[in-house]
């Protein structure tokens, strides 16, 4: 392991400001990948979406985890909701399931304030329906690929980020 820490889990589940909080307790530094992507492509997510479409958009993805494999250490990654589909995800670093209900996925990024915005730049999110079946079928797959799950519905990001760091340091003293 690389002693990166990596947050998969659907999208709008709080991967980024978890990792964010994550980094500021730990001393880490925090990516996301959507930004290296992003970054990568000059193009917005949303973008590479409707011009290029989503196969396009996961060969980015797996562009993006080879280059975390070969060159980030001690980092928190927040990953996008399908980054769990990368054959290499487990060669970055420790996996950890953030996991929330469908619905309280969408009351927290409703509740937002800029909620509408959010909603927007998620392509999947479209359409309601389609993104519930999405997210069933991904469940089984994060809680396969995860070495650590943690539920996140209601509760302060702070002490999931505590949570994280205990049971993240538990699961290498049990490797050792």
């Amino acid at each position: 392991m690389k002693g990166n820490i990596v947050l998969i889990g659907f999208m709008g589940v709080g991967k980024g400001r978890t990792a964010r909080c994550l980094a500021d307790q730990t001393g880490m530094f925090a990516l996301d990948c959507d930004d290296l992507i992003e970054s990568y492509a000059n193009k917005r997510i949303r973008t590479i979406f409707s011009e290029d479409g989503e196969p396009a958009f996961r060969e980015l993805e797996k562009k993006a985890a080879r280059w975390l494999e070969k060159n980030v250490n001690a980092s928190v990654i927040s990953t996008g909701g399908g980054f769990v589909n990368v054959e290499n995800i487990k060669a970055i670093g420790t996996v950890v399931y953030l996991h929330s209900d469908f619905d309280s996925i969408i009351k927290s990024i409703k509740s937002h304030p800029n909620a509408e915005k959010k909603i927007k730049k998620r392509p999947l999110l479209q359409d309601m329906e389609a993104a519930r079946k999405l997210y069933n079928t991904r469940l089984p797959i994060y809680r396969r690929v995860a070495d650590v799950e943690v539920f996140m519905a209601d509760r302060p990001v702070a002490r999931v980020a505590e949570e994280i760091v205990e049971r993240v340091k538990m699961l290498k003293l049990k490797k050792s």
